[in-house]
């Protein structure tokens, strides 16, 4: 049996439990509502049909393309300063309006807009107890983020957040949150124990906290879902319209409540909060951190198209497999007429934008080897949103990656305020962890 590439580490764990929790019948009965609020999508736009994706199987007919010698179509990129008149942008406070411009395009075309009445969130203790995490002594507290739902009661959203923060705490401490995934217990079980320490406890011996926010507890990670959660909250269960955010914006909008949560314990220095995700969850990272200048620093995971990879590139995954009816909720429905009348090329904005709204706060750029996670999330098109988010982080004072060539397996590009690393396993973070922290702590050492 042949696996795709993404079929590896913690997104087979997902996969398993995914599936091992439905049924055959409710898989298909939230198969048909993806596609028919799919399909209510495209007829909203106007659109009759678009382009199938390529196959994240590499024996498949139509295998997504690995052929660098034809992976770039395009001649250029949208020039992140310039502004949309073609005005050069030549300082640091022309590039805050001409980030407002990058924003405006990417909220409307690619993530969607959160809207003005998002209720708010009240965080609650729901447990909280001295326990050990490795040879660390902590506190660990889990948290529930109530969302109002006075205005329409039908729809109940409770944010799920574990904090642990090291024992005895002197001082305000960094915090590191994950994008993570619900697993059950008889999975957990079951998991290979990973070789040396966790990631929790390398941020431990740090004298850091962590946290693991659950993006499925704020938005469902299906179009099925988009009637609840916090989307369908605010819509009162109602369908999306163009310009609506979708779940990766939603997911993002969560870590900033998180961070709100940050700033009102002592414990925590809501100055200093990494956020880190892996595949999916990196692309909502990478948003997070974009949006929310609050956010300090961030790893991004294998983050791949709708994340840091360009999307105009012809390599791996391709805006038609993010259309189509199983990934189309990451994004504003407007997103779905770029695999349909129009193409990639037309987008107005691509990830090294994406990358640049992050500055001048430091990013990395994690991804596996090509050999063993594969190729479907096209670690060289994410090196490159690197490279060309570099002239925004010189114009503001800092340091980019520094070279133009991509590197060998296992370089650390580190020296600058962006950072790449690919590293030699397969769909995880988990070997640039050390790299990663190391490269944090220049930024969080006092």
């Amino acid at each position: 049996m042949i696996r795709k590439p993404l079929l590896i580490g913690l997104m087979l764990v997902l996969s398993v439990r995914i599936f091992s929790q439905w049924s055959p019948e409710e898989r298909e009965r939230i198969a048909k509502l993806n596609e028919a609020d799919h399909q209510l999508m495209m007829k909203m736009l106007g659109i009759a049909e678009i382009r199938p994706g390529p196959s994240g199987n590499p024996e498949a007919p139509n295998a997504a393309n690995t052929d660098e010698s034809i992976a770039t179509p395009y001649s250029s990129l949208p020039d992140p300063l310039v502004f949309n008149d073609g005005t050069p942008v030549q300082t640091a406070g022309q590039w805050e309006q001409r980030r407002t411009e990058i924003i405006e395009d990417f909220d409307r075309e690619v993530y969607g807009v959160v809207p003005d009445n998002v209720p708010a969130v009240t965080w609650k203790v729901i447990t909280e107890k001295d326990t050990t995490e490795g040879d660390f002594p902590v506190t660990v507290k889990q948290l529930a983020g109530q969302v109002d739902n006075a205005a329409y009661p039908e729809i109940t959203v409770n944010i799920q957040m574990t904090v642990t923060v090291p024992r005895p705490v002197t001082a305000p401490v960094p915090v590191i949150v994950e994008f993570g995934w619900i697993i059950p217990k008889e999975w957990r079980m079951r998991m290979p124990k990973p070789e040396g320490p966790t990631w929790q406890e390398q941020v431990l011996a740090k004298g850091w906290a962590c946290a693991i926010l659950i993006p499925t507890s704020i938005q469902a990670d299906n179009g099925a879902g988009l009637s609840e959660g916090i989307i369908g909250l605010v819509n009162k269960g109602q369908p999306r319209k163009p310009d609506d955010w979708g779940a990766l914006r939603a997911w993002a909008w969560g870590a900033s409540r998180a961070v709100d949560y940050f700033e009102t314990n002592p414990d925590i220095d809501a100055g200093r909060v990494a956020i880190e995700g892996l595949s999916r969850y990196g692309k909502a990272a990478i948003v997070a951190l974009a949006y929310d200048p609050r956010i300090a620093i961030g790893c991004i995971g294998s983050s791949g198209a709708g994340g840091a990879k360009i999307l105009r590139r012809v390599f791996g995954e391709q805006v038609e497999n993010l259309a189509s009816s199983s990934e189309y909720h990451w994004f504003a429905p407007n997103f779905i007429k770029y695999a349909g009348p129009l193409t990639p090329m037309d987008l107005p904005v691509d990830a090294h934008e994406l990358v640049a709204l992050c500055a001048p706060r430091p990013v990395f750029i994690s991804a596996g080897s090509p050999e063993v996670e594969g190729q479907w999330i096209d670690a060289r098109g994410m090196f490159l949103a690197g490279v060309h988010a570099g002239p925004v982080y010189e114009l503001l004072g800092k340091k980019s990656l520094g070279v133009t060539e991509f590197p060998p397996l296992g370089t650390a590009l580190t020296d600058g305020d962006i950072a790449f690393r690919q590293h030699e396993a397969g769909h995880t973070v988990g070997p640039n962890w050390p790299v990663f922290i190391g490269f944090a702590e220049r930024y969080f050492s006092r």
